[in-house]
């Protein structure tokens, strides 16, 4: 019974995904997901107290993918932690690329999403920000040299997903190796 519980929220959260992709979160219906999975309108919530529960749980599973995936990219890097960087940066490029139903949600620009869960959303880059912090407290930088790092590593990463949507680039690892190459030069440069 336990594991066909578990089955269903699985399926009400991926379907979920599949909402916000479509209607965004303001006009995010848990009746089209109930109709979706095939169950009850009343059905998910038995398993979310309310829509609000409910965007959360979609929230938290995708950090938990990003997480698992992050352990897998950080156990089997073997530098320090400016490789580490790196590996997640162009980890994070293919993650977005292999799992764009996911993108809707790490990049969604939604007032009423924002306000509601800026802290969960935000939980997805905890792990990444304390590699940069303990980097960034290594290197002796400035505060202001620090965010221009940031600023131009956070755009190499979203810009290449971007072009990659577009169309402009195609997912590949050369492209892969592009985004690791210009992450590590941007390091040694001023």
């Amino acid at each position: 019974m336990a594991e066909r519980v578990r089955n269903m929220r699985q399926k009400l959260i991926e379907t979920g995904i599949e909402e916000i992709n479509r209607a965004g979160v303001t006009d995010f219906s848990v009746r089209r997901v109930a109709t979706a999975c095939g169950v009850s309108c009343a059905a998910p919530y038995k398993h979310f107290k309310d829509k609000r529960e409910f965007i959360a749980a979609i929230i938290d599973y995708v950090n938990g993918q990003w997480r698992e995936r992050q352990d897998q990219i950080l156990t089997g890097c073997t530098g320090g932690l400016r490789q580490q960087i790196v590996e997640v940066v162009a980890g994070y490029v293919a993650f977005l690329m292999e799992k764009p139903w996911f993108r809707s949600i790490l990049m969604l620009k939604d007032a009423e999403f924002d306000n509601l869960y800026h802290k969960a959303r935000g939980q997805m880059s905890s792990r990444s920000q304390q590699l940069e912090e303990q980097f960034f407290a290594e290197s002796g930088w400035d505060s202001a040299k620090i965010r221009r790092k940031l600023h131009i590593v956070r755009a190499i990463l979203f810009g290449t997903v971007f072009l990659i949507d577009s169309g402009e680039l195609s997912f590949d690892e050369t492209v892969l190796e592009n985004v690791r190459t210009a992450v590590d030069r941007e390091f040694d440069l001023p």
